[in-house]
Parts: structure tokens; C-alpha cells; sequence
């Protein structure tokens, strides 16, 4: 998917890893910057087979398979700055950044704003700018992150910052988990026209072995149910489920991702 609102020359690269991981890569004709790179070899050689020299690690949060080819990536150039999240938690950090800081990748000429969205890890950020996303694990095509850290409240939270940036914006999350959302998505929200033709688009795409990624936020908002917990048809499959009345949003997300994690 082309991406108008980036600077001439910049494209972004989906670099498959482990099962169902993308490490994210931002390039030009000489420099790539990679997010959350789990594994060092993919990028090693995505680099070496395009003749780019990595300029720049992005990091989400704190998981293994999103900061495990750290060292390995520095080890070959010491200087590489490896932006993340704060509170010292993460090895091979050369900058944190929090919410309202501007990441400024300088050898692409672009820069992104950090948001703090904190559910799926206490630490998560994402990184936004030229009308795309870095979401990591918060948000998913048609799903969204557990709750390993954080509550539902704060994971609610995150998804609303995230709902409310422009339509168009281009949402890179790191996991091709597409179908099992869709699958979730479609028994919590049966009548959905929208989310049947996307189901039927994601399933060819995964036959031809193309990513479902990026989606938009305003594919996001037509079938995403966790973006969706005001909406009166989600509302009530939720409190269905757990056969009780659900008086506000964040009841109806937390509900909502109960209902995932036992799917």
C-alpha cells in the first residue's frame, strides 16, 4: 500500500520474522530504520540484499520478539541510535521518549510523533507521523493486544487515542493476526457486511501469501470491535456473553477482550 503522506523516496518494508511477526522497515535508496526488530537476521539480510546501511532502531515495548535482535543489529555498528520507551528496562536503549516527544530520523528527513499507549505492556508508545502508525501489539487489524501489564481501562484508553487520528492513517501493527481476529470479530458481530467483504479480502490475501498489514483506522473503526464498544450491536453481544448489563465502555472492552482470550 503507497503511502502519499511520506517524503519523496521513503517506503516501508514488511520483514517477516518467527511465525507471524513483521519487523517494520522504513527506507530510502541508501538507509532503512527498523521497528521492533525481535530477530537480527531477517534484518541483516533484508539489508545486505538491498544494499542499505541501518540507520535506526524504533522500539514499542519491552517483549522479547520486539527487542531481541537489539544487540545483534548494534554489534555491527555501536552508533546506531535504538529509540524506545522510558524506564531503563530495556538493554541497548540510546534514547527513552514519552509522550509529546518527537523522534526525528534525520538521514530519511521524517519524523513521528511518540503516544504513550499503555494495556498491552505499562511501557508501550507508538510512533506517528506522515500519516502512518507504529502501533506494536496495541492495536491489531480487527483485534487488539492482551492485557499482560495494563487494565482495561488503560487499554480502552489507548485504543481511543488511537481511533481519533485521521481516517487514512496507515496502521502498522507487528503481528499477522488477521484472521483469528476476524474470526472473533465476525461471532461478536455477525451482521456486518463490512467486516464479511474484509474477511473474505484477508483470506485471499493469506492464500497468495500477501500481509493483511497495513490496515487503515477507518477500515479499523467499520469492523474492529474493540474500537467499536459504543456501538449498540457490539454493546449487546458483550453483555450477552456475560449475561449481565454492562454500563459503560471500558465494562464493554473489558468484557469484549475476556471474551478473546477464551475464544
Amino acid at each position: 500500500m503507497t503511502n502519499p503522506a511520506l517524503p519523496a523516496g521513503l517506503s516501508v518494508h514488511a520483514i517477516p520474522a518467527f511465525t507471524d511477526n513483521y519487523i517494520w522497515c522504513l527506507t530510502d535508496e541508501k538507509h532503512a530504520v527498523v521497528v521492533d526488530p525481535g530477530d537480527a537476521q531477517p534484518v541483516l539480510e533484508f539489508c545486505q540484499h538491498h544494499q542499505l546501511s541501518l540507520a535506526a532502531i524504533l522500539i514499542t515495548h519491552h517483549h522479547p520478539d520486539h527487542i531481541g535482535g537489539i544487540a545483534k543489529l548494534v554489534s555491527a555498528n555501536p552508533s546506531i541510535p535504538v529509540i524506545g520507551p522510558r524506564g531503563g528496562h530495556i538493554r541497548g536503549l540510546t534514547k527513552s521518549v514519552t509522550q509529546g516527544d518527537t523522534v526525528h530520523l534525520t538521514v530519511l528527513g521524517c519524523q513521528f510523533a511518540v503516544m504513550e499507549v499503555p494495556g498491552h505492556t505499562l511501557d508501550h508508545i507508538a510512533f506517528y507521523g506522515h500519516g502512518l502508525v507504529f502501533c506494536g501489539d496495541t492495536l491489531f487489524s480487527a483485534g487488539c493486544g492482551r492485557l499482560f501489564e495494563g487494565s482495561a481501562a488503560q487499554m480502552s484508553h489507548s485504543l481511543n487515542k488511537l481511533k481519533r487520528l485521521p481516517e487514512q492513517t496507515l496502521v502498522y501493527c507487528t503481528h499477522e493476526y488477521t484472521l483469528a481476529n476476524l474470526a472473533f470479530a465476525r461471532t461478536v458481530d455477525p451482521d456486518n457486511l463490512t467486516l464479511e467483504a474484509y474477511t473474505e479480502w484477508a483470506n485471499e490475501a493469506r492464500k497468495q501469501g500477501i500481509p493483511t498489514l497495513p490496515s487503515t483506522i477507518k477500515t479499523e473503526l467499520a469492523i474492529n470491535p474493540f474500537l467499536r464498544c459504543q456501538d449498540p450491536a457490539i454493546s449487546r453481544a458483550a453483555q450477552q456473553h456475560v449475561n449481565k448489563t454492562l454500563m459503560d465502555e471500558t465494562a464493554v472492552f473489558g468484557a469484549l477482550r475476556q471474551w478473546k482470550d477464551e475464544f
